[in-house]
């Protein structure tokens, strides 16, 4: 049996690679999406004491800190019973709202986009952002720069940090922002507004409008019609920092809603002993391996996820596009809401739709007058054993769950990462795409294998964060070479 690896893999947060394996018609008969780095949090926080957890998780990487001390926050809010004033929970939301604005914008213009703006042909040297500012000019490429400029700053500004945060605190926020503050915010988010318009119009201009991309989108090579998770609030519209977790079938039926502190009775988690990666499914349907349909319990949880388990969206020009994606993508409504749409890469599309609503909401809260109020704290009472945080972080539903003793004292630690969500679908996607690009007859060319790989980019994977399974003697593989770099032996562990 041929084996063609793709390692490392590109365009993504963390390391990974995709093994191939032809049978001898030369067709794809597996396909493996591994996962070989571990970062082991969920062992070595066991024994810390839990109001350290913020600051120690949002080290877990570089891309999406906000995130996990966002969960890492709720969940000491939840373990020392401390629920934060009104004004705590908006300046949260509205530092989280800037995170959404910069992580979106980078992941569409350094990440995802250059397999549309440049083409999935194009050759790899050109196919990165440098390549996205040369051909869209270098006014576009200011433009996100600037973005993710101003946005840090709101980070800063919020959160005491432009990386790794430190505001947060079990029962509320550590510092008030002024009234000046709060009017430089108002200015940026709405230059965020204006951005994420103007790159909803380049999506339309570059991608809606070719048809070869609209056909690329709608293909069955890109299609899997699984459950769908994201949090909801109570009008079941998207949102980001808190509501409830709502899980859609395939056919767009809820299946299941609950509070992020009973996750554990509706997600299970599977190992395999060749990854570092959980693979989460639904516990009442069951896992039935790397399979979609109703039948099975493997869920997405990302931007397309999140409006497809949404009634609508909470902000009116968001709104709008909402509603333009499902009329574009053909998706009918039933009881007054709208069907799944399935394309995995309409999860572009999807994300660039969030990154106007976030905009927007960041726009709201800063216009809030509470926004300013300096009660900012309910000061934390006795540990009561277990607190669970729950926060949309761009790449998925993100959960941390602690238990501590009556000092404190970290006793157990669980965490189910964004990515970690998408790690069965991934797994699926990469298989179905090489499935169908490579067949017998046909000469491998590089081209093909980054159209394999935009089957998980649009997921836009943060392995860093999301590599917490321990499945015993870590692999290793020590090749010696000659003076001329020739492998002259191999010695292999695990």
């Amino acid at each position: 049996m041929n084996r063609i690896s793709i390692d490392p893999i590109t365009r993504l947060e963390g390391h990974g690679k995709i093994d191939i394996f032809l049978n001898e018609e030369g067709d794809v008969a597996n396909a493996y999406f591994q996962v070989p780095e571990l970062r082991g949090f969920e062992r070595f926080c066991v024994g810390r004491q839990a109001e350290e957890m913020p600051v120690i998780t949002n080290r877990i990487c570089g891309v999406c800190p906000e995130a996990h001390h966002m969960a890492a926050t709720k969940a000491l809010d939840a373990l020392f019973a401390a629920d934060p004033p009104p004004a705590a929970k908006k300046l949260r939301e509205l530092f989280y709202s800037a995170f959404y604005v910069t992580d979106h914008t980078t992941h569409f213009y350094a990440l995802g986009g250059p397999d549309f703006i440049m083409g999935p042909d194009a050759p790899p040297g050109e196919r990165n952002i440098l390549g996205v500012i040369r051909k869209v000019g270098l006014d576009i490429g200011r433009q996100v720069i600037e973005c993710r400029a101003r946005n840090h700053h709101v980070i800063k500004t919020v959160g005491g940090r432009s990386i790794h945060p430190v505001a947060g605190l079990p029962g509320g926020w550590s510092r008030p922002i002024t009234e000046s503050e709060r009017d430089e915010i108002v200015g940026i988010a709405q230059k965020n507004i204006d951005f994420a318009l103007f790159t909803l119009q380049v999506f339309e201009d570059l991608v809606l409008k070719n048809q070869a991309y609209v056909d690329l989108i709608t293909a069955d090579t890109y299609t899997h019609k699984t459950y769908y998770m994201g949090l909801v609030d109570g009008q079941n519209r998207v949102n980001f920092y808190d509501g409830t977790v709502r899980v859609v079938g395939p056919d767009g039926d809820e299946r299941v809603r609950y509070p992020a502190k009973d996750y554990a009775s509706h997600i299970a988690e599977r190992v395999e002993p060749w990854t570092y990666l959980k693979y989460p499914y639904l516990k009442d349907v069951g896992w039935k391996g790397f399979v979609d349909g109703p039948e099975s319990g493997v869920y997405a949880a990302s931007p397309l996820s999140r409006l497809n388990v949404s009634d609508c969206m909470a902000t009116p020009r968001a709104q709008e596009q909402y509603e333009l994606f499902y009329e574009t993508l053909g998706s009918g409504k039933v009881n007054g809401r709208y069907k799944p749409v399935h394309y995995r890469l309409a999860t572009h599309w999807a994300r660039l739709v969030e990154l106007l609503y976030a905009a927007e909401r960041m726009l709201e809260l800063a216009n809030d007058p509470e926004i300013t109020s300096p009660d900012l704290r309910t000061v934390p009472g006795a540990v009561i054993g277990c607190g669970i945080g729950c926060v949309e972080a761009p790449r998925g539903t993100l959960t941390h769950h602690y238990e501590a003793d009556e000092r404190g004292v970290l006793t157990r630690v669980n965490m189910i990462v964004g990515t970690t969500n998408n790690y069965a679908p991934m797994t699926m996607s990469i298989k179905k795409a090489a499935q169908q690009i490579i067949t017998k007859g046909k000469v491998v060319e590089e081209g093909m294998l980054n159209r394999i790989e935009m089957a998980f980019r649009l997921y836009d994977p943060c392995l860093s964060c999301a590599t917490h399974a321990a499945v015993g003697r870590m692999p290793l593989s020590v090749n010696i070479r000659d003076l001329s770099g020739e492998i002259i032996r191999t010695v292999s562990r695990g």
